[in-house]
């Protein structure tokens, strides 16, 4: 496993990092996701990702239980608010401390390593949110700051004002399939010590081949799922899949799967640090954290681009 900074922080973060969206806590069984927790570890991923509200606060409260016996400085730990939670939402300064303080609950811990505002909230004013981000850094609660999702020019903004904490990190959807963040996104975080942490690197499994064109999901898959097919819906159209099978001789010819290939695409820029990947079994871990040190050539590159480019959302 490589490592690499996260943005002006001093946290090193392995390459491929492990997400709990639509997994741990509700749609993994306890056993399956123990183990590819365990996995994780053994492979060199030390950054988790979380949210509060991923299955309703039980993502949180499984990886303060499973993480309960592990030194906190071995793992690295991310968390995010915004998004409805009882009634709450938002990023104002209530809602930070006081989501922050149940996920702390949750987490088992006394801090985060990254606090990151899962969406902008155009109810609450810039400064109100980032001031109340500062105070939870400065007592300690949070180490470092990051955001989801942020337009541009709310990313500007908040690097403008004065006199609080600076975000460290973006989290960007990403993958051969979608690169708007290209575009802004990456140029001006790059220039403001800000690194990606990217999510959907797989098109939340699209681009590991197991989709075929004109075919049912096969069973016990995500997008097979009632509970968690919706989110595979933009990937499922035939051209897209058809596209994807394209990919399936470039990856073949490096004797890497296609997962693998997929993730050393996005590892290829210098501006994201880390890769986000979901699992549900501990083989998944381990295929997906060997993505990392695998570096595709120019020739590589311009062929995966040829294969998609009718499909590209860029």
């Amino acid at each position: 496993m490589r490592y690499r900074r996260l943005g002006s922080s001093d946290l090193e973060i392995s390459e491929i990092s492990l997400g709990s969206w639509l997994t741990y806590g509700g749609g993994v069984a306890r056993e399956q996701a123990e183990a590819c927790v365990a996995k994780a570890f053994e492979v060199g991923i030390n950054f988790i990702d979380t949210a509060n509200v991923y299955a309703r606060g039980a993502a949180e409260s499984f990886l303060g239980e499973v993480l309960a016996g592990r030194p906190r400085d071995s793992y690295i730990l991310g968390t995010k608010l915004f998004w409805p939670m009882n009634g709450d939402g938002g990023l104002s300064r209530e809602q930070v401390f006081k989501q922050l303080d149940l996920s702390l609950l949750r987490l088992k811990t006394d801090y985060v390593d990254l606090y990151q505002c899962h969406r902008y909230d155009y109810d609450t004013p810039l400064e109100e949110t980032m001031q109340a981000l500062t105070e939870v850094v400065r007592q300690g609660k949070a180490r470092y700051l990051g955001f989801s999702e942020w337009a541009p020019d709310r990313i500007q903004a908040a690097l403008e004002l004065p006199d609080v904490e600076r975000f460290v990190s973006s989290q960007p959807q990403y993958s051969i399939l979608w690169r708007e963040p290209e575009r802004e996104v990456f140029p001006l975080c790059s220039a403001n010590g800000i690194s990606q942490i990217v999510w959907s690197p797989l098109a939340q499994g699209a681009l590991t081949g197991k989709y075929k064109p004109g075919q049912a999901p096969p069973e016990g898959t995500r997008a097979a799922s009632q509970d968690m097919g919706w989110s595979m819906d933009r990937f499922r159209d035939d051209d897209v899949l058809e596209a994807v099978q394209r990919l399936r001789p470039i990856a073949d010819g490096l004797g890497i799967t296609m997962a693998q290939l997929a993730l050393a695409w996005v590892l290829r820029r210098p501006e994201v640090a880390c890769a986000i990947v979901g699992a549900s079994r501990p083989e998944q871990v381990e295929e997906n954290a060997a993505a990392s040190g695998i570096e595709l050539d120019d020739a590589t590159l311009q062929t995966i681009d040829e294969a998609v480019a009718p499909v590209v959302a860029a």
